[in-house]
């Protein structure tokens, strides 16, 4: 029963080796690797950021919304600014860099309307202040950012006395 085994590999081995040199040397290449897809083409480049030297204005000043800002204050600020402003949000203690005390009159009416925007919009790093501070501007329109300062002037002690947002 080996015997048999052995005899039918041997066969089985020159049958595979078998054919002309020719058929052995000529025998088509392998076949290539199929074509990769085209790339897709490049996205296209981000638009120029605005300048943040001049935000713009409200339509009308003084025509910002305070009760609608408080909504936005309450969803994207009170988290590190606190509910009232006073820096104390939940997340705050976990910031190295301290939240603006929005309450600190002293401080924040010194500040213009046109700063406190770009604040909201570009960052804290676009006025030289914290990076930890998000650029809201890809989120909230700027009648929505109009409505945040405007809120904010509302949290000052001493009152905010300057032109409304």
């Amino acid at each position: 029963m080996a015997l048999r085994a052995l005899a039918l590999i041997a066969v089985l081995a020159v049958a595979a080796c078998s054919g002309s040199e020719e058929e052995r040397t000529n025998a088509p290449p392998p076949a290539a690797p199929p074509a990769a897809a085209p790339a897709p083409p490049a996205a296209a480049p981000a638009p120029p950021p605005q300048s943040a030297a001049s935000p713009p204005s409200p339509r009308t000043p003084g025509s910002a919304d305070a009760s609608r800002g408080a909504a936005i204050y309450a969803q994207l600020c009170a988290s590190c600014h606190g509910p009232k402003g006073a820096g104390d949000g939940p997340l705050a203690q976990a910031l190295a860099t301290k939240p603006a005390h929005h309450s600190d009159g002293a401080y924040m009416n010194a500040l213009t309307n046109d700063h406190l925007f770009q604040v909201v919009k570009f960052g804290g790093a676009s006025v030289g202040k914290s990076p930890l501070m998000a650029p809201w501007g890809g989120t909230l329109s700027d009648a929505q950012i109009w409505d945040v300062v405007a809120y904010v002037r509302t949290l000052a002690v001493p009152p905010y006395t300057g032109p409304k947002p």
